[in-house]
């Protein structure tokens, strides 16, 4: 039988080994309680990193989406402005984070193919548009020719001065829409539509001043030394230039005010200086015109405003296809100051007036004090001769008187023929003008259809007698 002693220390030790058990199961309970506090806090961070990824993915895509729509809604519209006036600024990304990144670059993609899909759009479309212009003008341009020449053989055949008014405005009438047309037609791409012959330069530009109203406000001053002439292919397209710039200082100066032309003569070339008093031009305007003078190939219809405005335009295709020059600054009288230069190689030659006269119409030079017939020496308020809307005619052969002998010239210089009336004649002609007062258009058109009675009366005599000999017109 055990003692009880011995009893007491096996329960002792079996105690102890528990105690020794528990103790080593609570520090592994420990243990295990502080690794799962640690997942714990583990997984609570990367839950907080999650919601934190996902609210920053949350807000970049609200903040793509939103370029998205800022691209659709406001830089599109604004690109496709631009490329029509390019003074329109198109604006960047909205969010200053998407520089340089993924997106920005996908964006801007967008927009370089959207702008070459219009460019290459609009240039189809007005290709397209100037080509059916191009047809229209010149179909129309050929019609209005033959209605000039049929209103020319009108004002021939009939002698009643109300009838030759009528018609006079109504050729008038038609060379201002003849005008239009042309330089539609010329800034389409097409021909000026006209062949002429070499023809003396202040000619050229008195037939331009005739086709514009309110040619009797353009006082034309010729300086030029020698009788130059614009050779004939570029006869036409001259005409054309200085009648766009001198349409502009009309439309942009009072109707009481007077447009000036000066023709000057240089060493390789000449010029015809257009200057006008109207309200001039501001630093943008000038360079527009002369971005538009300087005949750029690429020109669109879009580029002319709303309504189209094809004078400068026009000029420019003429200046790039023929060689010349124009240019536009402020005048020193407050207006535009136009310079159409045209160089003496190969556009300018001269001519012999004993052989081919110069028209009557034309301005003489300011040689040796002899006053401009279409300038200053007429008294205020008159109308110049050459400014009557008339169709263009053959010019009329002066009288020998009007012409003098070759001037002196300096060795290597060409010979000079000045056109000049006697001084005795010229006081009388000074005197009759300045007595007289300013005709009317009722007297102008009355003189005109006299003028034309008699011609016909003439003509009409020559062809029903017969040719007479020598001897027979010695013995009457």
């Amino acid at each position: 039988m055990t003692s009880i002693p011995e009893a007491l220390l096996w329960c002792l030790s079996a105690g102890t080994a528990a105690a020794v058990v528990l103790a080593a199961l609570s520090i592994r309970a420990r243990g295990q309680r502080a690794d799962l506090r640690s997942r714990l806090s583990a997984a609570e961070e990367r839950n907080s990193a999650t919601l934190h990824s996902n609210t920053e993915l949350s807000a970049r895509l609200r903040a793509t989406e939103a370029e998205i729509r800022h691209l659709a809604g406001t830089r599109l519209p604004d690109l496709t402005l631009a490329l029509a006036h390019p003074h329109v600024p198109v604006p960047g990304l909205m969010d200053a984070r998407f520089a340089g990144t993924e997106t920005d670059q996908a964006l801007s993609a967008v927009l370089e193919q959207v702008s070459e899909a219009i460019t290459k759009e609009r240039a189809r479309v007005d290709a397209a548009a100037q080509s059916t212009l191009r047809g229209a003008t010149t179909t129309i341009q050929a019609l209005l020719y033959r209605l000039q020449t049929s209103l020319q053989e009108m004002q021939h055949r009939y002698d009643d001065p109300n009838v030759a008014q009528d018609l006079l405005n109504a050729d008038f009438l038609n060379e201002q829409a003849l005008r239009r047309i042309q330089a539609t037609g010329v800034v389409c791409g097409a021909w000026p539509g006209l062949t002429r012959e070499d023809s003396y330069l202040a000619e050229l530009v008195v037939g331009a001043t005739s086709r514009l109203r309110g040619y009797e406000r353009v006082q034309v001053s010729n300086q030029l030394r020698d009788p130059i002439a614009v050779v004939a292919r570029a006869v036409e397209p001259v005409a054309i230039v200085v009648t766009e710039l001198l349409a502009n200082a009309l439309h942009h100066s009072h109707r009481e005010l007077p447009v000036t032309i000066t023709l000057q003569q240089g060493n390789r070339g000449a010029s015809v200086i257009v200057d006008d008093y109207g309200v001039g031009m501001h630093d943008d305007e000038i360079k527009a015109a002369m971005e538009l003078l300087a005949g750029d190939e690429d020109l669109l219809l879009t580029q002319l405003g709303d309504p189209p405005r094809s004078g400068f335009a026009a000029a420019g295709q003429l200046v790039r296809q023929y060689g010349f020059g124009v240019h536009v600054e402020p005048s020193p009288y407050g207006g535009v100051r136009a310079v159409v230069y045209i160089p003496g190689d190969p556009l300018l030659t001269v001519l012999d007036e004993s052989a081919q006269p110069m028209s009557v119409m034309a301005p003489l030079p300011h040689r040796s004090g002899v006053p401009d017939r279409a300038g200053s020496a007429l008294p205020t308020g008159a109308t110049p001769p050459a400014a009557a809307p008339a169709a263009p005619s053959a010019p009329a052969a002066p009288s020998a008187a009007s012409y003098e002998s070759p001037a002196p010239q300096a060795e290597g210089e060409l010979p000079r023929r000045r056109r000049r009336q006697p001084v005795s004649e010229l006081d009388e002609s000074a005197e009759r003008t300045a007595s007289l007062p300013p005709r009317s258009p009722e007297e102008t058109g009355s003189r005109w259809a006299a003028l034309q009675r008699g011609t016909e009366t003439g003509r009409a005599a020559a062809q029903s007698e017969p040719p007479r000999s020598p001897e027979g017109n010695a013995q009457s």
